[in-house]
């Protein structure tokens, strides 16, 4: 009887020492696999970043052409650079923009809880001093608040730009 309970013993204590160690190795892989998607994401940032920075150096290049090495627009008709006339490189240029810009939004996606975050904390306290939690329902709709108000003051400057355009006499 005392064999059979001392093997029962023994095999709850394997069976426990079994089951520390799954837990122990789920947690260390639930633990890497968090590593694994922070350094998914942090490389992500990372080559973002390079690429908004690539891509802001080439938008100040091609500006730089467009306006001190090409003479005025007027004149700078059949005049080339690398085959380039001007009115192609001034699509270069805003091209190159457009692509900045679609960087800076993806940029902001990825950090726009952060952004919420400070802005909530910062901004944002209940009358009791204590912060406001805001949710992922909440953030999005701010965010989205944000574009379509930014978008809309575009679209004004851009309508008033067209209606004050004046041709040469």
């Amino acid at each position: 009887m005392e064999e059979t309970f001392d093997e029962a013993a023994e095999v709850a204590s394997v069976e426990a020492t079994v089951a520390a160690a799954k837990s122990v190795r789920g947690k260390a892989a639930a633990s890497a696999g968090n590593r694994n998607t922070l350094m998914g994401r942090t490389m992500l940032n990372f080559w973002l970043d390079t690429a908004m920075l690539v891509n802001f150096v080439l938008l100040i290049w091609t500006s730089t052409v467009v306006r001190f090495v090409f003479p005025a627009t007027v004149t700078a008709d059949g005049w080339t650079l690398w085959s380039w006339n001007v009115d192609q490189w001034i699509g270069l240029q805003f091209a190159v923009l457009c692509a900045f810009v679609l960087l800076v939004v993806i940029h902001l996606m990825l950090h726009w809880t952060w952004v919420c975050g400070v802005i909530a904390t910062r901004y944002m306290k209940r009358r009791d001093g204590k912060k406001t939690n805001v949710d992922d329902g909440t953030r999005t709709l701010w965010g989205v608040g944000l574009l379509i108000f930014c978008l809309n003051i575009m679209g004004i400057a851009i309508a008033a730009a067209v209606l004050s355009i004046q041709s040469p006499l």
